[in-house]
């Protein structure tokens, strides 16, 4: 390719290699110099422009791009069309990201004109995300070279995303003297949560007293009814000849590894009973904070087998304790390490006072309730933002359609809303400061209104809670901080967040956005005084 500065009057099919104004026209970078382009620029005075003109055997940027991608695509992911060299790729369904390292590697050494990135390797990944993207540097390469890198690319699968399989799980518990209820509890929900999150079913758990004979007879009957088995001891692993992995060997299973390099979590067991995962959490998964558990249970819920060289080898990322930040009390704002806040759009309710229609399938304006508000979500710019399911979960994901939302389906939507509390939280990744609820049937509160939440957050930074008013009195959405995460997995029933904002002792921040705050859609009477209507597939 010939690139450089040409005169304009042998310009003629080169391409514009950066934006030029020629009177009242723009002519952008990229566009192919015709006669009419040509004239104009003459007219203007312009004596020369930067260009490139592809050499015979060259390959312009968007083929280019098309051949590698077409070279790297693998299972489960959406190739995107190519524009400015660029091809993205997106997945094709909730999983877990595979990545073949030396593969993206031996493409990215052919030439630095061909350039793949990808999240890293077994990272958990939702439907639609990007996941990876080939980029074309300049406007054309040499076609040898692309050949190179797809021959390259062509050697061995260079990524897919392995789809949830929808595993189910069972739980067995451990109990002494020594062991709260209350821990019993909330060592369920935070299991619970995380099955949901990785499309399981948590079928049912066990208690048995702490003895090896007790709980190798509940693991044989656990893992005949199950994908896979979680079990909790009451007391720390903390040998292979301890009771938890004595136990696993007893059923008649087998100790795959002891230990992990990984903290929180560094006394997790792994093994097999029947051919079937079997896995000895360690303590610190009794929260929903990320630690090894998740490294392990995330893999296998989609299928990725996992051994001991497995595990030896998560060290590396493998510190997953939080760590100090450069923000956790400042008294101001930094847009270098502002507070992140994921945004959770609850959906799942069945509408009961709504007869046989979902509420959330009901038309604004032509666009359903649940759409709307997970447009103000992703339009409020926080970065992540996630939808929670329950009732009808088919027809109102699809009522999302294709938004770049993660969906989060509620197994146990009909007990109530603390259900999909405990479910959005347990799905957010462990970056997250900050989690604002916004429900979906309150149509008046705006992108704007979630924005100065967020902002209100940020300034106090990250660690309060903040909380919408109408008028002076408490509405939503809210906004609960990583300090208050656990004890979500408390709450039971039909209640939200107010128990924990009001004996949290956090700061609580009241930002006073009106109306809005207090105006959802619960009865038809309601959903018509906004305009609304119910489509037919609501019911």
């Amino acid at each position: 390719m010939i690139f450089g500065q040409l005169s304009t009057h042998e310009a003629a099919g080169a391409m514009l290699a950066h934006r030029v104004r020629a009177g009242g026209t723009v002519l952008q970078k990229g566009n192919i110099l015709g006669q009419r382009e040509i004239e104009l620029l003459k007219a203007e005075g312009v004596a020369s422009v930067w260009a490139a003109r592809l050499e015979p055997g060259d390959l312009e940027e968007n083929r280019a791009a098309e051949r590698v991608a077409r070279a790297v695509e693998g299972d489960c992911v959406v190739r995107a069309q190519a524009a400015t060299g660029r091809v993205n790729f997106y997945a094709a369904a909730d999983g877990v990201f595979v990545v073949d390292a030396d593969q993206v590697n031996a493409v990215n050494l052919i030439d630095p004109a061909i350039t793949l990135s990808t999240l890293r390797p077994h990272e958990r990944v939702y439907r639609n995300q990007l996941v990876a993207t080939v980029k074309i540097i300049p406007y054309g390469v040499p076609g040898a070279v692309v050949a190179a890198a797809v021959e390259a690319a062509l050697q061995a699968e260079v990524f897919s995303v392995k789809p949830f399989l929808g595993l189910s799980v069972g739980l067995i518990q451990c109990t002494n003297a020594a062991l709260k209820g209350s821990v019993l509890e909330k060592t369920h929900m935070a299991i619970d949560a995380r099955v949901a999150a990785g499309h399981g079913v948590l079928t049912g758990e066990t208690r048995v007293p702490y003895t090896v004979p007790a709980l190798a007879a509940a693991l044989r009957e656990m893992a005949e009814a199950n994908d896979l088995t979680v079990i909790f001891g009451a007391s720390a692993i903390a040998d292979r000849a301890d009771i938890v992995p004595s136990a696993i060997v007893a059923a008649g299973g087998r100790l795959t590894h002891v230990g992990m390099p990984v903290d929180p979590g560094n006394l997790l067991v792994l093994g097999e009973l029947a051919g079937k995962p079997v896995i000895g959490a360690p303590g610190c998964a009794r929260s929903i904070k990320d630690n090894g558990l998740d490294l392990v249970l995330t893999r296998l819920m989609a299928g990725i087998d996992v051994g001991a060289r497995d595990i030896a080898l998560m060290g590396v990322g493998g510190l997953r304790a939080d760590v100090p930040r450069p923000h956790p009390r400042r008294s101001g704002p930094s847009p270098e390490n502002a507070p992140s806040v994921a945004i959770a759009v609850l959906a799942a309710g069945r509408s009961s006072r709504m007869g046989d229609c979902n509420k959330m399938l009901a038309r604004l304006g032509d666009v359903p309730l649940v759409r709307l508000a997970a447009e103000k979500a992703l339009e409020a710019g926080q970065g992540h933002a996630l939808l929670v399911t329950g009732h009808m979960a088919e027809a109102v994901a699809a009522a999302v359609g294709d938004l770049p939302v993660q969906k989060v389906f509620n197994p146990a939507f009909a007990t109530g809303l603390s259900s999909s509390l405990k479910c959005a939280v347990g799905a957010l990744p462990p970056s997250c400061d900050g989690i604002l609820i916004h429900l979906a049937d309150m149509p008046e509160i705006t992108a704007q209104h979630l924005r100065a939440l967020c902002d209100v957050f940020e300034a106090a930074g990250g660690n309060c809670i903040v909380r919408a008013t109408a008028n002076g009195r408490r509405g939503n959405p809210i906004i609960l901080p990583r300090a208050l995460f656990d004890e979500v997995f408390s709450l039971t029933g039909d209640i939200g967040a107010r128990a924990i904002i009001e004996t949290s002792g956090l700061a609580v921040h009241d930002v006073e956005i009106g109306a809005s705050a207090a105006i959802d859609v619960d009865t038809i009477e309601a959903l018509g005084s906004l305009g609304g209507t119910f489509a037919p597939e609501a019911g």
